[in-house]
């Protein structure tokens, strides 16, 4: 069984200065120095005691045309997710006055389906040509 190292507060905000104050040129550097455990235990550390300065910032530079295709990419996420959302909804009712259907008949559902051919697959497929 592993022991549980705990640090102290103390400790915790030494190396946090120490990599603000230049000591170590990474984290990952601070955490080797001290054979610190968890490659997420110093990163913590440094949101928690650091200061925001010490954070690389992110910059994105787009375009007007990537900036308007990202906004248009989002609403039609948003189209397809309610559009998903209504066909589920369209589907539970469908099965619910099915199974009304069948229980008013007297007729088990899973057999009227195995009887008239009602997949999903064979709803899909093109009608066969009838001869004649």
């Amino acid at each position: 069984m592993n022991a549980v190292i705990r640090y102290s507060e103390a400790f915790k905000r030494r190396v946090v200065e120490e990599l603000e104050n230049g000591k170590h040129c990474s984290i990952e550097a601070a955490r080797r120095t001290y054979g610190i455990g968890g490659s997420m235990t110093v990163p913590r550390w440094v949101r928690r005691y650091g200061h925001e300065e010490f954070f690389p910032k992110r910059v994105r530079i787009e375009t007007l045309k990537e900036r308007d295709e990202l906004k248009e990419a989002r609403k039609r996420i948003r189209e397809l997710e309610a559009a998903i959302a209504d066909a589920h909804v369209d589907y539970c009712l469908e099965k619910g006055y099915l199974q009304v259907a069948c229980d008013r008949l007297g007729v088990d559902m899973a057999d009227f389906k195995k009887k008239n051919d009602m997949t999903l697959s064979a709803t899909r497929k093109p009608p066969t040509k009838r001869k004649g």
